[in-house]
């Protein structure tokens, strides 16, 4: 595998400019710390040992062992992250606590393939459909997965292979081994090209339209006057009130507001109803022609 092709297909930093690097060990972030140093980046592996399974200190070893041949400094982190239900998300919330802020990842145009279905699933609307792209963290968003491997393999390096990747219980893992190869079939081609392709259209159009909204960025919840708010495009009004009642959750995942809740936030506004109830206990009110988010018991001021 040339390496020269695969680079081209990257968007690294330019040579010279120091990267931290998040290096689970697998095939994709192996090929992540390849690519960089071919790059010319300065590089450092940062390792998160979650001690999901018994022998995940072994991946710690292994790219200890792998930076010692890179001639690069290994940063191990050891969080625990216990089996169970929203493993996932727990996990993500582990790592970015400990890693250094901008770590580049080696997400690959599968994984953004996988992505854009699994926010398909879950009702996603233009955002959702353009996860990732633009983002400086992933350089590898051109690269197939398939084609990492190989280039990993030719350097000689027998990356880690996590068995959760198989596991059916993540619907990630039932995306990338059931529904993608039966699209593939049914459309009878490679659709991950398709996929990155439609994120990539989706995030020009977002784009454009946080540039139309520009104005309303700085507007907090309870700047605008209803009546002024009932002559906005309903688009317009909806994008802007998806951010404003956007909540982080515990593991400080942010979470935007389901479309029932934004019909009934619109509702508010149109005055069809004073209030309603949305998720994360909060409630969203009209008082005195402005809206206010409260708590159970607590009006909260929203800077916008």
């Amino acid at each position: 595998m040339d390496p020269g092709r695969l680079l081209d297909a990257c968007a690294f930093p330019p040579p010279g400019a120091a990267a931290a690097l998040a290096v689970s060990g697998g095939p994709d972030s192996v090929g992540l710390a390849l690519l960089a140093l071919e790059a010319g980046l300065a590089v450092t592996l940062h390792h998160v040992d979650h001690h999901a399974r018994p022998d995940s200190s072994d991946d710690a070893r292994f790219v200890a062992a792998l930076g010692e041949r890179l001639g690069v400094a290994v940063v191990v982190y050891d969080v625990s992250v216990p089996a169970g239900a929203s493993f996932e998300a727990r996990a993500r919330a582990a790592r970015r606590e400990v890693l250094p802020a901008g770590a580049l990842t080696g997400h690959t145009m599968d994984d953004l393939a996988e992505t854009v279905l699994l926010n398909v699933l879950r009702g996603a609307g233009l955002d959702g459909l353009s996860p990732m792209v633009g983002d400086p963290t992933k350089p590898l968003l051109g690269v197939r997965r398939a084609a990492l491997a190989a280039y990993v393999a030719d350097r000689g390096v027998e990356a880690r292979h996590d068995p959760t990747n198989l596991d059916p219980r993540y619907r990630r893992n039932r995306i990338r081994h059931e529904v993608l190869p039966l699209l593939e079939s049914v459309a009878e081609r490679d659709v991950v090209p398709l996929l990155a392709r439609l994120a990539r259209l989706a995030r020009e159009d977002r784009g454009w339209l946080e540039d139309l909204a520009e104005a309303d960025r700085g507007r907090a919840l309870g700047d605008p006057d209803v009546g002024e708010l009932r002559g906005w495009p309903r688009a317009r009004l909806a994008r802007w009130l998806r951010v404003r009642l956007a909540h982080a959750d515990e593991l400080g995942e942010v979470h935007p507001p389901s479309e029932a809740e934004v019909d009934r936030a619109i509702g508010v506004v149109d005055g069809r109803v004073v209030a309603t109830e949305l998720s994360g206990g909060r409630r969203l009110a009209r008082r005195a022609r402005h809206l206010a988010l409260e708590d159970r018991s607590t009006t909260l001021t929203d800077h916008g």
